[in-house]
């Protein structure tokens, strides 16, 4: 008889007020460990003013052929041109053997009249000069890196000079004939 009491239920079948506390208390601590350990979760979201940077919305309708226009995203100078067709004829003649970085201007584009590319120097990080009607566009009528002399194209694929690799391409989409999305 004495080893029925230290059962954990009695002869019927309910639980005992020990298994209530039990299970009470496991309840109680669950919660308290989600409680403590929600802060750290939620501190690896992005914050606020990181996701308002994740895309940029750009109208390039404005933008007249042989133009081109700088926007910021996620703190970066995208460069975003409206080519001639002289230019894209140019790009495309290209033999992509020839490049340090090899990459055709299909590959660059989503519309051919359109370059969207992140205007940063692959060397050091410089700004190219070409965006403006005044700048040197260097050798190849695209973009010229003052810093260390890195020359572009008209499909921001670098032809001469210390860059390794193309100015990068960022994620874009249009969104319509006249908006892209970039990011």
């Amino acid at each position: 008889m004495a080893e029925a009491e230290h059962t954990a239920s009695t002869p019927g079948g309910e639980s005992s007020r020990r298994d209530f506390l039990i299970y009470g208390t496991t309840a109680v601590g669950a919660v308290g460990v989600a409680l403590a350990v929600w802060p750290f979760i939620d501190f690896m979201n992005p914050a606020a003013d990181t996701l308002a940077l994740a895309s940029t919305e750009v109208d390039v309708s404005a933008i007249a052929e042989g133009q081109a226009i700088t926007v910021t995203w996620r703190g970066k100078p995208v460069f975003v041109r409206h080519r001639t067709q002289k230019e894209i004829v140019v790009a495309r003649a290209v033999d992509p053997a020839s490049l340090r970085d090899p990459q055709t201007d299909e590959a660059r584009v989503q519309q051919a009249q359109w370059l969207v590319m992140v205007g940063v120097c692959t060397h050091l990080g410089c700004i190219p000069l070409g965006q403006k009607a005044g700048d040197p566009k260097g050798d190849f009528d695209g973009w010229f890196c003052p810093c260390h002399g890195s020359h572009y194209d008209s499909a921001g694929r670098i032809r001469k000079g210390p860059a390794p690799l193309n100015l990068p391409v960022p994620p874009y989409a249009f969104t319509d004939d006249t908006t892209v999305l970039i990011g």
